[in-house]
């Protein structure tokens, strides 16, 4: 992450359509490689989280030539799903009866995608519910922006945090959600609320930044059951493809 923005009339006046284009393009290549790494069983049971968190990246390496991540690469399993994304939990071995996630933030020709899938190892039911439960959860928040074109960071984070205690879960960080552009992209930090999808962002989520260009958006779940002591991941862009 980075604290510098460029001033506004040093930014390069790129066409909006041409850089949702980059975001929609980056995506798409974040989305081939979780289906590539599924394919290949990268996170799998007897598997450390370090261990494919590496191999993952080697994986987008081998498939796009990206050397760059704007954050962290987190594979996290057992009752580390439960942690926060600033926690650094102590490296721990995929079980076979586990559930783990991925988290990665590839650069794709200087555009940001963040994307995130859950994983399920085993039988058991409340595991498998909440990787179901995650798409579900995201495409009915999904829906709710798309029908409400004034609506706040505020105000979506309660609608998500209704549909996942309607569902038995509940939001395992502070917020739903973040900005996202080219990299290095405006300030994004806890002390900042109106980047994030949080109770503290009053603001209209559709609206420009400081350069006049237009604001888009991830929509970002960790939902956590902490009875069971186990979460999921689930992230992808709000308001494009």
């Amino acid at each position: 992450m980075t604290d510098e923005t460029p001033d506004a009339d040093e930014t390069p006046k790129v066409p909006e359509s041409r850089r949702a284009e980059g975001l929609i393009a980056a995506q798409e290549k974040a989305v081939a490689l979780f289906a590539e790494t599924e394919k290949r069983g990268l996170v799998a049971p007897g598997r450390g989280e370090r261990e494919a968190g590496d191999l993952i990246r080697d994986l987008a390496n081998d498939m796009f030539g990206t050397t760059k991540h704007w954050h962290k690469r987190i594979v996290r399993s057992g009752p580390n799903t439960l942690r926060p994304y600033r926690d650094n939990p102590p490296d721990r071995v995929i079980g076979p009866d586990d559930i783990a996630f991925a988290d990665f933030g590839p650069i794709f020709e200087e555009y940001e995608a963040d994307f995130g899938r859950t994983y399920v190892f085993g039988d058991d039911p409340h595991k498998h519910r909440l990787k179901n439960d995650l798409p579900r959860i995201f495409d009915a928040g999904r829906a709710h922006f798309a029908a409400h074109p004034d609506l706040t960071g505020r105000e979506l984070y309660a609608e998500v945090d209704r549909l996942a205690t309607a569902a038995g879960w509940t939001i395992g960080i502070w917020h739903s959600g973040h900005l996202v552009g080219e990299f290095p992209h405006e300030t994004n930090d806890g002390a900042k609320a109106e980047s994030y999808i949080t109770p503290e962002n009053a603001s209209p989520l559709r609206r420009t930044d400081r350069a006049g260009r237009t604001s888009h958006w991830i929509l970002e779940l960790h939902l956590v059951d902490r009875a069971r002591g186990f979460g999921g991941f689930y992230e992808q862009l709000l308001d494009l493809a």
